[in-house]
């Protein structure tokens, strides 16, 4: 079975363990295309209303959240919270809530 690009993304992400984090490049590189953070983010945000994929988990390279502060959809970082997620100020700590792509 061939997946196309959003189902290879989208099968990265759900691969992302609870408690964990992924950035966008990362996802990319894992999914098969390097360099191309920007074409994940933009396939994350077409995700229908209540999907289950774990979108929540995907965050930008310096391990913040890509939404404003005033968005809904930044409720991401109560979610990452509840997963166990600990922020510094505004950002994961990429070193300690990282995924590595293997476990």
């Amino acid at each position: 079975m061939i997946l196309n690009r959003h189902q290879q993304i989208w099968l990265v992400v759900s691969k992302i363990p609870q408690g964990r984090v992924a950035t966008y490049g990362q996802v990319a590189e894992l999914a098969g295309f390097p360099r191309q953070a920007r074409a994940v983010g933009s396939i994350l945000s077409q995700l229908p209303r209540g999907s289950d994929l774990p979108w929540h988990r995907v965050i930008n390279s310096r391990g913040e959240l890509s939404f404003p502060l005033d968005s809904n959809k930044y409720q991401e970082q109560s979610r990452l919270e509840q997963e166990g997620i600990e922020f510094t100020g505004e950002k994961v700590p990429l070193a300690t809530y990282g995924w590595n792509g293997v476990d």
